[in-house]
């Protein structure tokens, strides 16, 4: 149980926890739908809500260090009765969690590839792995609505060669065992989703991110191959122009035709069709066995 008030603590003041990294968000803000979905899981389990961009940062096995562990600061010892045991993981020793409100991501410092024990700024834009040897250093600030002060995650020491969050990250060692080899390390890229119909070009329909030919209207009007432009191909040649014959012309008495001479036109061109060359001929002048006219070879018509 908590001894020591906030209102105690003095602001500017530091404390260093160091542990293992169990969960961490260090390299971007939780915000929007993030923060929302965030605040909701600390609502139903009985925590209060954040309600601004926030980092966070877990670890376990937590144990403060003190500058002088014959003196310890007011800070210090506020910070090491807030650690906690876990329920889920009961063997994780003492945790501690921060939230840390802020408009600016904590610095994260890496042991230096000289091997000197000097540190370097790690600007590589990855979250931490778990399990990772930290140190979270903590520092006392007064929030302006508030007397009581608070706790900022300002700065992330990493004691050994950092590892980071590989979700969706092929594994380099396995490539170079097959003898490819990637430059650098690789980091994954947000996709872009498609955007909406507004977005795509005119004549298209956006489905699932896929673009495809948009039906044209069922009322659509057609146009008279006459008026019809005939796309010039892109190349370097004079363009050709290319003829598209009109549409043959209807006669204005066609228009206006009654039924009576629509039937005498339809039986004139049925009598013509009989005296055709081929299939259908018309009678022979010569006599059949009966004093008849023969018929001709093939499909005739009897006068």
């Amino acid at each position: 149980m908590a001894n020591i008030s906030a209102s105690k603590l003095t602001e500017g003041n530091s404390v260093h926890i160091r542990g293992k990294l169990a969960f961490a968000v260090l390299a971007r803000l939780i915000q929007g739908e993030e923060l929302a979905a965030s605040d909701q899981r600390k609502e139903m389990n009985g925590m209060n809500p954040i309600g601004k961009p926030h980092v966070t940062a877990t670890i376990v096995n937590a144990e403060v260090q003190f500058a002088d562990p014959n003196n310890p600061t007011l800070e210090e010892l506020f910070v090491s009765e807030r650690r906690y045991s876990s329920l889920k993981n009961p063997d994780s020793g003492p945790n501690y969690s921060i939230d840390s409100r802020t408009s600016n991501l904590p610095i994260i410092a890496i042991p230096s590839a000289t091997g000197d024990g000097t540190y370097d700024q790690d600007e590589s834009g990855r979250e931490l792995a778990q399990g990772l040897d930290v140190t979270l250093v903590l520092r006392v600030y007064k929030p302006k609505s508030y007397n009581n002060r608070g706790l900022a995650l300002d700065q992330v020491i990493v004691h050994e060669e950092p590892r980071y969050y590989n979700a969706g990250v092929i594994n380099q060692a396995e490539l170079a065992a097959r003898g490819i080899v990637l430059n650098g390390a690789p980091r994954p890229i947000r996709a872009t989703p498609v955007g909406n119909a507004a977005e795509a070009p005119a004549g298209t329909k956006v489905e699932d991110g896929l673009s495809f030919p948009a039906p044209q209207p069922t009322n659509a009007t057609v146009q008279d191959p006459a008026q019809t432009t005939v796309a010039q191909p892109t190349a370097t040649a004079p363009p050709v122009a290319v003829a598209v014959p009109a549409a043959a012309a209807v006669p204005a008495s066609a228009q206006e035709e009654t039924m009576e001479a629509k039937l005498a036109r339809l039986e004139a061109e049925n009598a013509s069709l009989k005296d055709s060359v081929s299939p259908v001929g018309a009678p022979v002048a010569t006599s059949s066995r009966n004093g008849g006219p023969a018929p001709q070879a093939g499909i005739t018509y009897q006068g």
